[in-house]
């Protein structure tokens, strides 16, 4: 069963910062980044329970390409995945913490 998904407005700040950095690093680049992360938030929904629980119900994915994390929490209620924030690796991902609140 599929989880669906739901993403905190931060998140979408988040991916467009992100696009807009690989833009400017190398034109095109940006798109693979999104797409890479379409298929990260495509095998969480397949699957969430399997990815790492970090912080109290805190989950985190690994982009695969992309030096970034997915950071979500499970609603199993609703059988939704919640995305709290997309973070690269080198940020604290303390940040994310305060978007779950």
């Amino acid at each position: 069963m599929n989880f669906s998904v739901h993403f905190l407005d931060k998140v979408r700040l988040d991916i467009r910062e992100a696009k807009e950095w690989y833009k400017n690093k190398k034109p095109g680049l940006e798109k693979r980044f999104a797409q890479e992360i379409k298929k990260a938030i495509a095998r969480i929904q397949k699957n969430p329970e399997i990815y790492e629980l970090k912080y109290k119900n805190v989950r985190s994915a690994y982009t695969g390409v992309f030096p970034y994390s997915i950071y979500f929490i499970i609603n199993d209620k609703l059988s939704q995945v919640v995305i709290i924030a997309i973070l690269h690796q080198a940020r604290n991902p303390a940040l994310q913490y305060d978007r779950n609140k």
